[in-house]
């Protein structure tokens, strides 16, 4: 009967961790854990000291300190797998999984699947002539050297790559290896194991090349293993059940998933929302069950691929039909803060966040950043205004609640226009200001109307213009007819701006009037 080490790479969630090796050792098999070394070290005591009684645990001797596209992810795989190696000599299969990984099919039917066959489960594709790598680089992975994060040290790996690229160093590949490519989430035997970390051992030039590739757990055991194990022995796919999105993200699974989970052809999925607690149990529960019988139909990616896959439509090639059929949910209120003067308008959210229990967002559509990880949503200021409502559907989902208050520009009337055609219930509050001739130059000066040097008559000229520009924008909000539309301005007392903001945020009037009398909310 097969015996399982999984091999667990692990950051966060300590609970979650300790819950997956216990369920994972209660049938039978074995854990190795390397946990982050960037990570919490109260987090890794903690996941010591609960797992210490279990023998069927161990973790790696040293932890590393891990960045995607990194060695350094190989190198945490290479010292989880070598300290399985030792301390379970009774392991017949390692099995890579990280901790957003559940099992959709039961430890029997996984045991009796990994012994019907004397293979190992790997992606390993050519990597020149396949079409595993979709966009971004390709053989620049290989021929030039990467010694930084591109995630964390975008200026250093971009720097680094160009001048290698204007001074011709290239390197060649390894002669005697065939480069291949595929998902790091594989499956191999004892004796597959072996075999690579003595070829590890034996070709430290292979070693030092991959240390700099980019991202190499999708091309370091996937070119060795094929290069020392017979192609009849090899099964060129992976157990875990995963699919990415048009950003290159893993798709997320959630408590609705589950049936068409156990209906795949594959012994474990990734990733499981962390929110899907109901998910989470009934995977969990099911690892432990015998005598399960599973219908395999295995239509999840065509499935998925229909629905993203979906023709287009307008003038700019979008939206996307779930991004058209896309609503915030009538359930829904957004708050929008409309303000030319964006210290001013943060300065008020501000307050509302310390106040309140109102979830709030500062100028996303026109700063970058500001935003956690949506899956790539987030990334530029485009894609965040051309997939405004599932971005902001996300924000309401992230912050579980059904309040939501975000600062708009009020040059942003389509925006504005947008949103309140929405179902949600929209709320658009206008900061009226004042404006000086002086901040009106430092306006104009900002988005690149006039320089340091620009002539005074110049200024003069372009004054009158860009205050009817700021009046427009003004009037257009106004007209506009937003069944909720509520104004407080800086030449008002705190009283006064108490009502309409009280109004606005559905809050008593007491603390609207606190939030008005902030002495330095309209301050240049």
């Amino acid at each position: 009967m097969a015996k399982i080490a999984f091999i667990l790479l692990t950051h966060k969630d300590p609970e979650g961790i300790i819950a997956q090796a216990e369920r994972l050792t209660s049938a039978g098999d074995f854990v190795s854990i390397h946990f982050d070394a960037r990570a919490s070290a109260e987090d890794y005591a903690l996941i010591r000291e609960a797992l210490a009684t279990n023998p069927s645990v161990t973790f790696a001797r040293k932890r590393r300190k891990c960045g995607w596209g990194e060695w350094s992810l190989v190198e945490a795989t290479l010292q989880a797998v070598r300290a399985a190696l030792e301390a379970f000599p009774q392991a017949t299969h390692f099995y890579m999984l990280s901790g957003d990984c559940m099992p959709v099919k039961t430890a029997e039917f996984a045991h009796h699947f990994l012994d019907a066959s004397d293979a190992d489960y790997i992606e390993c594709f050519d990597f020149f002539t396949s079409d595993w790598i979709k966009t971004g680089f390709k053989e620049e992975r290989l021929t030039y050297r990467h010694w930084f994060n591109e995630r964390t040290q975008p200026r250093l790996f971009y720097t680094s790559f160009e001048w290698q690229k204007r001074l011709g160093l290239t390197r060649k590949v390894p002669d005697d290896l065939q480069m291949m490519i595929g998902s790091q989430w594989w499956c191999l035997r004892r004796r597959t194991i072996e075999a690579v970390l003595g070829f590890c051992a034996a070709r430290r030039d292979v070693v030092r090349f991959f240390r700099t590739t980019w991202i190499p757990d999708e091309t370091f055991f996937q070119t060795i293993v094929p290069h020392l194990v017979p192609e009849p022995e090899i099964r060129r796919r992976t157990l875990t059940f995963l699919m990415f999105t048009d950003y290159g993200m893993p798709v997320t699974f959630y408590n609705d998933h589950y049936d068409l989970l156990l209906a795949q052809d594959y012994l474990f999925a990734r990733k499981i929302s962390p929110d899907a607690l109901e998910l989470k149990d009934r995977l969990g529960a099911l690892w432990a069950q015998r005598g399960v019988s599973f219908n395999v139909s295995n239509e999840g990616r065509s499935l998925f691929s229909f629905l993203t896959g979906r023709g287009r439509e307008g003038r700019r090639f979008a939206p996307r039909f779930w991004e058209r059929e896309a609503s915030l949910g009538r359930e829904r209120t957004l708050m929008l803060v409309v303000s030319k003067k964006w210290h001013v308008a943060k300065r008020l959210v501000e307050q509302v966040r310390h106040r309140t229990d109102l979830p709030t967002l500062d100028y996303i559509f026109n700063e970058a950043g500001g935003l956690p990880d949506l899956g790539g949503i987030e990334r530029t200021l485009d894609k965040r205004n051309r997939h405004r409502r599932a971005l902001l559907r996300m924000m309401f989902d992230y912050y579980q609640s059904n309040r939501l208050v975000l600062c708009l520009d009020p040059a942003a009337i389509d925006l504005m226009l947008d949103f309140a055609a929405d179902k949600c219930a929209t709320r658009v509050l206008e900061i009226e200001c004042d404006f000086s001739d002086d901040y009106l130059i430092g306006h104009a000066r900002r988005v690149g109307l006039a320089g340091e040097h620009t002539p005074p008559e110049v200024l003069a000229r372009l004054l009158p213009t860009i205050r009817n520009d700021l009046a427009h924008e003004s009037e257009q909000m106004r007209a506009a007819g937003f069944p909720a539309f509520h104004r407080i301005r800086q030449a008002a007392s705190p009283e006064d701006n108490a009502a309409p903001l009280a109004a606005f945020l559905g809050i008593d009037l007491d603390l609207a009037h606190q939030i008005a009398a902030t002495d330095y909310l309209f301050v240049d």
